[in-house]
């Protein structure tokens, strides 16, 4: 396991094609999804699809997200991580909780974290993120971790708010 760094309740580890039915347990959720223009997954193939094609090749600059899993019990509950978007030369920090991970902090703890890592250890100079205008929580979360709102914009057919940190 390629753990790339731990909080005080939370490990995150690359994640590798293994952890396909990982994928599809999250991106099958309703409610994981409700805010997002994308499709549930079907099968553990698409979910290795993914991974193979969205996930893993982040890796190579050290970004990408990871899969967090609760300290103790080991329990996979989502991911974090950063990803950078060439289309708009941007690193993005972004989030994914297990519905029964939502209300308890992990979502905040692991975005801080990140972020810190990202200006810490990769040497970013500008992190941003974006949340579902009407996704409240997830605003809150770049909020509390020290984001900035700067715009709101339309991504992916989705309006969104646009946040930014700056090293």
């Amino acid at each position: 396991m390629h753990i790339i760094f731990e909080t005080p309740r939370l490990i995150l580890r690359r994640f590798t094609e293994a952890d396909a039915s990982l994928v599809l347990f999250l991106n099958s959720q309703h409610e994981v999804l409700k805010y997002l223009h994308e499709r549930p997954l079907i099968n553990e193939a698409d979910a290795a699809t993914i991974i193979r094609t969205v996930i893993l090749p982040q890796y190579q600059n050290n970004l990408g997200r990871w899969a967090i899993h609760v300290k103790g019990t080991n329990e996979f509950i989502g991911w974090c991580g950063l990803k950078y978007r060439p289309e708009i030369d941007e690193n993005d920090l972004g989030y994914r909780l297990l519905p029964s991970a939502w209300g308890k902090g992990y979502a905040t703890e692991a975005a801080k974290h990140t972020l810190e890592y990202g200006f810490n250890e990769l040497q970013l100079a500008v992190i941003t993120g974006r949340a579902h205008i009407e996704n409240i929580a997830s605003q809150k979360v770049l909020e509390k971790i020290g984001m900035q709102f700067i715009k709101e914009e339309v991504v992916d057919d989705g309006p969104v708010k646009m946040y930014i940190a700056v090293s």
